[in-house]
């Protein structure tokens, strides 16, 4: 997305030079999900995939928003009139960074703002995260407020859980706001130490693919606040601030204490077993077995699928055909019901696994999925 083309919208829509144009990248999630929100470790990184928005301060408490990928005009809001649950649809999220920051007390005193992104929509890639860190990002500079990346990331958070009433975890924003190029992001989400893992797949002869299924799903529905909520049981039922705390080697007699909570036991399982397995692929990146991550993440998918059950058939589908096809490994990524999956492959294979999945989706009389390369991306930065 060129900054140029964000920057010219700009001037057609206000009749002036934006201040700035910044960009925020979309992410995929190599490993870690449904962790974040249990103090647990995560490993995403950056796409290429980035919303861009051309920015100017106003002082007059107006927040001026406007989306090229929406249809409809400028959204006009006041400042003052900014609360929790009072905007619907896109609006809401730049809208909520602006109402976090003042919440916060830093001195925004209003904005104008143009937005256009090539991030998928409902693709499981941190669209609506990439809409947020983008616009604190801008604010942050042009109001010099001095926020590092990771407040930022916290700011974003709050926007998304407060102000839209998505309860989702730190993982996408900090991942947007903080992922640098060639390296993967190993997050801890507890106390937000961070570690850039350098993954430089095409130089050891393997690809990342993401498959967008084309089946849109929502983190403010109901299905993802059960799962966190069920994890906040099981938690307490264990006796410990997060499920993070409960360690692998204890994970048998962690479950065997929750008796008969069948559902709570299987979300235990998934997020300690999905930590070790964080912590595990890890190991084998620095250790230089980059293959050896394949079969880790087809074993995660196994567990989103059957104990967390955040999987769609089309997801299953496309894991199931890449495997099958000679991948190195596949798995759903994001938050889960529908959105996207990976595949690692050796770089040779990439165009025989990427017909196998369309032919499959053909035969199963499902939309046709969206393929293409994940290369590991900056993070947020200003452009112009």
């Amino acid at each position: 997305m060129g900054a140029q083309r964000v920057r010219d919208g700009f001037v057609e829509l206000y009749g002036a030079e934006p201040e700035g144009v910044w960009a925020a990248p979309g992410r995929v999630n190599l490993i870690g999900e449904h962790t974040d929100y249990n103090d647990g470790f995560v490993m995403p990184f950056a796409l290429p995939h980035t919303a861009v928005a051309a920015v100017s301060r106003r002082t007059d408490g107006r927040l001026r928003l406007h989306s090229s990928d929406i249809e409809g005009g400028v959204v006009e809001l006041e400042l003052e009139s900014l609360t929790p649950g009072s905007d619907a649809g896109w609006a809401s999220y730049p809208a909520g960074v602006v109402w976090a920051l003042r919440e916060a007390g830093h001195p925004v005193t209003g904005a104008d703002v143009h937005l256009a992104s090539t991030v998928p929509t409902g693709a499981g890639l941190s669209s609506s995260a990439a809409l947020e860190v983008v616009v604190a990002l801008a604010l942050n500079d042009l109001y010099a407020l001095g926020l590092p990346g990771w407040k930022l990331a916290r700011l974003c958070q709050r926007a998304e859980n407060v102000y839209v009433g998505a309860p989702t975890g730190i993982m996408d924003q900090t991942a947007s706001a903080c992922c640098e190029s060639g390296h993967a992001l190993f997050l801890d989400t507890r106390d937000l130490s961070q570690k850039q893992i350098p993954l430089d797949l095409a130089a050891e002869g393997m690809r990342l693919l993401v498959v967008d299924t084309q089946v849109t799903h929502a983190h403010s529905g109901g299905e993802y606040g059960k799962r966190r909520a069920g994890c906040e049981k099981g938690a307490a039922l264990l006796g410990v601030d997060a499920l993070r705390d409960v360690p692998f080697d204890g994970l048998d007699a962690a479950l065997a204490r929750l008796g008969d909570e069948d559902e709570v036991r299987r979300l235990v399982r998934h997020v300690v077993s999905e930590d070790e397995r964080v912590e595990r692929v890890v190991r084998l990146l620095e250790s230089g077995d980059t293959r050896a991550v394949g079969p880790v993440l087809t074993e995660g998918h196994a567990s989103l699928r059957d104990d967390f059950r955040v999987s769609c058939p089309e997801l299953d589908l496309v894991v199931e055909t890449a495997v099958a096809a000679g991948a190195l490994g596949a798995r759903m990524t994001g938050g889960g019901f529908g959105g996207s999956a990976i595949v690692l492959a050796d770089a040779a294979d990439v165009d025989t696994l990427t017909k196998a999945v369309e032919e499959a989706f053909a035969a199963a009389g499902y939309k046709a999925p969206r393929v293409f390369e994940a290369v590991p991306s900056a993070g947020a930065r200003r452009l112009s």
